[in-house]
């Protein structure tokens, strides 16, 4: 090994020096109706119901300001709809495209506890909770999802949070300063791209988003805020994939590209369609 390469080493950080774990309540071993338990709750858990509540407040937030889509009281039905379009979409697509092996033992899908999200198909779950509340209670579909847009980088920030809390999908090699070596990753250093991620999928874009919301007349033209979200996560999620390690599974795929950034491409062709024809669809307040 050449010795500029252990110098190297030295100076990179070591994540097991950071004293993360994956769990964050351990609550100890229960004995109930004959049965042993040791209840722990995961910081994954812990991110999306977080996120949720969080996204929920922060709807309700926005729906104060002048020409709210729906009434504050309509988001408890959304909530609910979208927590369950976040969970069975994102775990059945996580399944589908990532890893279909699981498929041969059906029961392994359930346990949601041990990983394995899809943040696209967690996506589609939540446009399809929107459609159904909008359905039910006449409301604009892409009015909501301006609304939802605008909050969703919320539970995407602690996701990849709580990504790198598991020192899990970590980046490909680097020689950057601030890589880490993932011990399930081997012994190179790698990029902390979870936390690219949550910066750009997180802190950017929400701060891009909500400019548009309060500081321009976007939230006038239904579906402009829904369509810079998707083309904003859609390339976020693009660039980040160069500095992630491909999943293994699965690798670069054959037209050289990952799954991820695959995924990515009809998302950000929706997102601009929607930005573009979203001139044809103003209102007032």
């Amino acid at each position: 090994m050449p010795f500029a390469f252990i110098e190297q080493m030295k100076s990179v950080i070591h994540f097991d020096a950071l004293g993360l774990s994956p769990i964050a309540f351990d609550l100890g071993v229960w004995h109930l109706f004959g049965l042993t338990l040791h209840p722990l709750i995961h910081w994954y858990a812990l991110a999306y119901i977080t996120g949720i509540l969080l996204a929920w407040r922060y709807v309700l937030f926005l729906l104060k300001q002048p020409g709210a889509p729906m009434k504050p009281e309509q988001t408890d039905d959304l909530v609910f709809w979208s927590t369950l379009g976040i969970l069975v979409g994102g775990r059945l697509a996580y399944v589908l495209f990532y890893q279909p092996a699981i498929l041969e033992n059906p029961l392994e899908i359930f346990k949601l506890w041990e990983g394995g999200m899809s943040y696209h198909g967690g996506m589609i779950g939540v446009f399809l909770a929107i459609w159904w509340v909008k359905t039910t209670n006449h409301l604009s579909w892409l009015r909501i999802a301006d609304y939802i847009g605008c909050a969703a980088p919320i539970g995407l920030f602690l996701g990849r949070l709580a990504n790198f809390v598991n020192g899990e999908l970590w980046g490909r090699p680097s020689t950057m300063p601030w890589a880490v070596i993932f011990p399930q990753a081997g012994a190179l250093p790698r990029h902390p791209s979870q936390l690219y991620e949550a910066g750009l999928e997180g802190i950017l874009l929400f701060a891009f988003l909500n400019y548009q919301f309060f500081a321009t007349k976007a939230r006038l033209h239904p579906g402009k805020l829904a369509g810079f979200f998707l083309v904003g996560y859609g390339l976020s999620r693009f660039i980040v994939e160069w500095f992630r390690e491909p999943d293994v599974q699965l690798g670069t795929l054959s037209w050289g590209l990952t799954m991820g950034q695959t995924l990515t491409i009809p998302m950000v062709i929706a997102g601009l369609w929607l930005i573009i024809t979203s001139k044809k669809r103003k209102i007032s307040l």
